[in-house]
C-alpha cells in the first residue's frame, strides 16, 4: 500500500475502533431487555433527531441517491427526496408524540409488542406476524449496509469483496451486541456528524474536479432530460449518461406521485419508531422534529448535487473508469486522497462517512430483527424466560441474524437502492397504515390489524413481481398501492367484525387525552 492509503486506513480503523468502545461503555448500562432495546426511554432530543434520521438514510444517502442523480438526472432522485422529507415532518408531527405515549401508557418497548398490546391480541397472533415482517424485509436490508461496505473496502484496498463484507459485519455486529440500543443511538448521533462532514468535503472538492460551478451546470444542461422534473435521462449505465446517448423517457403524473410516496413509509420504520418511543420526554418532540428536518432536507439535498456533480467530474477526467455509479464517492476520496498526506486523512474521513451512514442504520436494524426473536416471538410462546437469558437470546439473535445478511450480501453486483427500496415498501405497507389506524381510529381492532399487515406484505410482492410487469399504469413503485390496499382492508374488516373492547377504547381516549404520565 502506497501512503495514502495507509492513512486512510488507519483513519477509518481509528473510526471503527470508537464505534466499539462506545458498545463496550454502554454494556454496563443494560440491565434488562427494556434497555437493551428501548434504552429506558432516556434518550434526549439532538440524540433521539439525529439517530432517527442517521438510521433512516442508511448507505443510500451516500451512495444510492448520488448515484441515481448521476446516472438519470434530477427526475427521481429529487421526488424521491421530497417524497422522504415531507414524510420525515409529518411523521414527527403526528406519530411520535402519541406513539411515545401510547407504548408508555400500555408498557410496550417493541413495535410489534405495541401492536399486540394496543389491540388487546392475547393470542400473540400480531406480535408473531409483525415480528416475522421484521425479521424477513430487516435482513435484506442489512445486507444491503454490508454488501455497501464491502464495496467500499474493495474500491480502496483491493481487499476481496466478501471478505470485506463479513470483517465490517463483525465490527457492527460487536457494539450493537454489547451496547444495545443506547449504544447504537449514541453512535448514529456521531455517525450522522460523520455523515455530514462528509457530504460537505465531497461536494466541495468535487466541483473543483468538475471544473467549477459553472461547468457542472454547463454539462448538466446540455445533457437531454437531465435537470427535467417531469422527463429522466433513461441511461442504463454510466458509460451512456457521459455519451448522452441514452435519450429520455417521461416522468408523469403517476410516476411521480409513486416516487412521492416514499414518504409513506416513514409511518411504518420499527427502526425510527423506536427512536421516538425512547426519547426522555414529549415536551422534547418538538426540537427534535425541528433538528430531523432540517438535518434531512439538508443532506439529501446535497448528496443530488453531489451526483450531478459527480457527472461533470467523470466528464472532466478527473474520476475515471467509474462502472457503478453508487461509488462516485468513493472514486472522489481515492482522487481526493492522492494530494497529500493531510487530504489523504480527509478521503479518510469522507469513507467513514459511507461506513456510518451504513453502520447507524445497520446497528438499528439488527437490534429491531433480534428483539423479533427475543422478545416477541419467544414470549408470544409462552416459554418462560428469565430476562438474563433473554438478554443471551438478544445478543445471539443479533450474531445470527447479521450472519444471515452476510451471505445475502456475497454477490458484489446488488443495487442498495433497489434492496432498500423493496425493503422500505415492505414495512411501509405492513405496518405504516396500521400504525397510523392504531393511534387515530378508535374503531380499528384486532382483526382489522392482521389483515392489514398481512394483506400490506402481501400485496408488495405481488406488485413488485408480478402486477408491475405489466406495464403501462401499473409500472409504479409497489408501497403506494400496497399502502392504500391495506388501508382499505383494515377499514372494512375493522367495520365487519366485533368493536374493541371498553378498556382498549379507554386507553385510546387517555392517550388522545395525553394522560399519560412520562
Amino acid at each position: 500500500m502506497d501512503t495514502s492509503t495507509i492513512l486512510i486506513l488507519i483513519t477509518i480503523a481509528v473510526y471503527l475502533l470508537g464505534m466499539v468502545i462506545i458498545g463496550a461503555k454502554f454494556a454496563k448500562k443494560n440491565k434488562s431487555t427494556s434497555d437493551f432495546y428501548l434504552g429506558g426511554r432516556k434518550l434526549g432530543p439532538f440524540v433521539t433527531a439525529m439517530s432517527a434520521e442517521a438510521s433512516d438514510m442508511s448507505s443510500w444517502l451516500l451512495m444510492g441517491l448520488p448515484g441515481v442523480a448521476l446516472i438519470a438526472g434530477l427526475a427521481e432522485a429529487s421526488w424521491t427526496a421530497i417524497g422522504l422529507a415531507v414524510g420525515t415532518y409529518i411523521n414527527w408531527l403526528i406519530v411520535a408524540k402519541r406513539i411515545r405515549l401510547y407504548s408508555k401508557k400500555i408498557d410496550a418497548v417493541t413495535v410489534p409488542e405495541f401492536f399486540s398490546k394496543r389491540f388487546g391480541d392475547d393470542a400473540g397472533v400480531l406480535k408473531v406476524i409483525a415480528a416475522l415482517v421484521i425479521i424477513i424485509f430487516f435482513i435484506p436490508y442489512t445486507a444491503s449496509g454490508f454488501s455497501a461496505c464491502g464495496k467500499l473496502f474493495e474500491s480502496i484496498f483491493g481487499i476481496p469483496y466478501l471478505t470485506a463484507t463479513i470483517a465490517s459485519g463483525i465490527v457492527i455486529v460487536a457494539y450493537t451486541a454489547l451496547g444495545g440500543f443506547l449504544a447504537a443511538s449514541t453512535t448514529d448521533f456521531i455517525q450522522s456528524i460523520v455523515m455530514t462532514i462528509a457530504l460537505v468535503v465531497v461536494l466541495g472538492f468535487g466541483i473543483s474536479y468538475a471544473g467549477g460551478w459553472d461547468t457542472v451546470c454547463n454539462n448538466a444542461t446540455n445533457l437531454a432530460g437531465y435537470l427535467n422534473f417531469t422527463v429522466t435521462h433513461a441511461a442504463g449505465s454510466v458509460s451512456e449518461a457521459i455519451a448522452g446517448t441514452a435519450g429520455t423517457k417521461p416522468y408523469g403524473a403517476l410516476t411521480i406521485a409513486s416516487t412521492l410516496a416514499w414518504g409513506l413509509g416513514y409511518f411504518g420504520m420499527p427502526h425510527i419508531l423506536l427512536r421516538f418511543m425512547a426519547i426522555e420526554k414529549v415536551e422534547k418532540i418538538k426540537l427534535a422534529r425541528r433538528v430531523a428536518s432540517i438535518w434531512v432536507v439538508i443532506s439529501m439535498a446535497v448528496a443530488i448535487v453531489i451526483g450531478i456533480v459527480g457527472y461533470g467530474a467523470v466528464k472532466s477526467g478527473a474520476v475515471s473508469n467509474l462502472q457503478d455509479s453508487e461509488r462516485i464517492i468513493i472514486e472522489l476520496a481515492k482522487t481526493i486522497s492522492g494530494e497529500g498526506a493531510i487530504l489523504a486523512v480527509v478521503a479518510g474521513l469522507i469513507l467513514a462517512g459511507i461506513l456510518a451512514a451504513t453502520m447507524s442504520t445497520a446497528d438499528s436494524q439488527l437490534l429491531a430483527a433480534s428483539s423479533s426473536v427475543s422478545e416477541d416471538i419467544i414470549r408470544a410462546t409462552k416459554i418462560n424466560v428469565s430476562d438474563k437469558k433473554r438478554m443471551i437470546v438478544a445478543r445471539v439473535s443479533v450474531i445470527v441474524i447479521a450472519i444471515i445478511a452476510m451471505v445475502i450480501a456475497k454477490d458484489p453486483n446488488s443495487k442498495v437502492f433497489e434492496i432498500v427500496s423493496f425493503a422500505w415498501a415492505g414495512f411501509g405497507a405492513t405496518f405504516g397504515p396500521l400504525m397510523l389506524f392504531a393511534l387515530f381510529w378508535k374503531r380499528t381492532n384486532k382483526y382489522g390489524a392482521v389483515a392489514g399487515m398481512v394483506s400490506g406484505a402481501v400485496m408488495v410482492f405481488v406488485w413488485k413481481f408480478v402486477i408491475s410487469k405489466l406495464g403501462g399504469p401499473f409500472a409504479i413503485y409497489e408501497l403506494l398501492p400496497a399502502f392504500v390496499f391495506s388501508s382499505i382492508v383494515i377499514v372494512v374488516v375493522s367495520l365487519l367484525t366485533k368493536a374493541p373492547s371498553k378498556e382498549i377504547e379507554e386507553d385510546f381516549e387517555a392517550v388522545k387525552a395525553g394522560k399519560v404520565e412520562g
